[in-house]
């Protein structure tokens, strides 16, 4: 059995700017998007706010379309007959509400010139504003990680795959951002480091808080700690093993029935250890490369 691809964490910006699409050479190969900032997707996690949805369909078959809210823009998503539990939840929803979502990304082409990216997804539910918090954290991360990286790129235009390698990307990342700078050029840098500023406000009570965050790549420093306001983790003198055994012990804790461990279950445990939510997930992320843990449900982990 293959490996299901990581769901990748990314703003709708990012997404919705997509019209590059690439398939293995394989038959039955996956499909992947490959982003302006170089980022290869083909499962994506997403969180925000439902704002719209419509059954498009009938009562016996219902197709839903939907409309999530991000930072500064929005996903779209299709839910038919070929995702039934999905559709299921989604019919169930109120708008407006909190949810989190794990899909498939597709794009299509109504007409030359125009492409979309949909989202078909795998598992949708409700989560609170806490958690949609943590994932806007999480996702400005991961687009400052891609910025610095097309700074690298950039920085060595006749590079090639193997260039990239030896300056600490991937193989299938340094592929990635190739055929993204030439198939986009030189990516629109100010709109995603505003996007980064927009979400960094999101989270905190000042909106008006200037985090510095400079204005294109140039000036771009390598480490997002050189600019958020304060730190999301506190130094607890525990090692990175003992919390990686910590968070397993809670797991296993806290899976009742076999059906996995809630994550807000696992973060508020963690807390009293003095582990942030931001290293839980981590840690989450580390375990799962492992192999020690797996996701049966959106929001939900259990031990292997």
């Amino acid at each position: 059995m293959n490996a299901r691809e990581t769901a990748i964490r990314v703003f709708s910006n990012e997404l919705n700017g997509t019209s590059l699409e690439t398939k293995g050479d394989e038959e039955m190969s996956p499909t992947y998007i490959i982003t302006p900032l170089g980022t290869k997707i083909n499962r994506i996690l997403i969180a925000g706010v439902l704002t719209e949805k419509e059954n498009v369909g009938s009562d016996d078959e219902p197709m839903w379309k939907a409309r999530i809210q991000d930072v500064n823009g929005s996903f779209f998503l299709n839910v038919g007959r070929y995702q039934p539990e999905a559709a299921a939840v989604m019919a169930d929803l109120d708008t407006p509400s909190f949810i989190a979502v794990i899909g498939k990304v597709k794009t299509y082409s109504p007409e030359p010139g125009k492409t979309y990216v949909t989202i078909r997804p795998e598992r949708i539910c409700e989560i609170d504003e806490y958690t949609r918090n943590v994932w806007i954290l999480e996702s400005a991360k991961c687009m400052w990680d891609r910025l610095n990286m097309v700074k690298k790129a950039l920085s060595n235009p006749d590079a090639g795959a193997n260039d990239l390698v030896s300056l600490g990307f991937t193989s299938v990342e340094a592929e990635s951002m190739i055929m993204a700078l030439d198939h986009y050029g030189t990516p629109e840098s100010s709109k995603y480091l505003k996007t980064i500023q927009s979400a960094l406000r999101l989270l905190l009570p000042d909106k008006d808080v200037d985090f510095g965050i400079p204005g294109d790549l140039g000036d771009l420093p390598d480490e997002i700690e050189d600019v958020k306001p304060s730190s999301s983790s506190n130094d607890t003198g525990i090692t990175a093993v003992e919390k990686e055994d910590l968070i397993l012990q809670f797991i296993e804790e806290l899976d009742v029935g076999g059906k996995g461990a809630p994550r807000d279950q696992i973060d508020r445990m963690a807390e009293s250890e003095g582990i942030s939510s931001t290293e839980v997930e981590e840690i989450s992320d580390a375990l799962m490369d492992k192999g020690l843990i797996y996701e049966p449900n959106l929001g939900f982990l259990r031990k292997i």
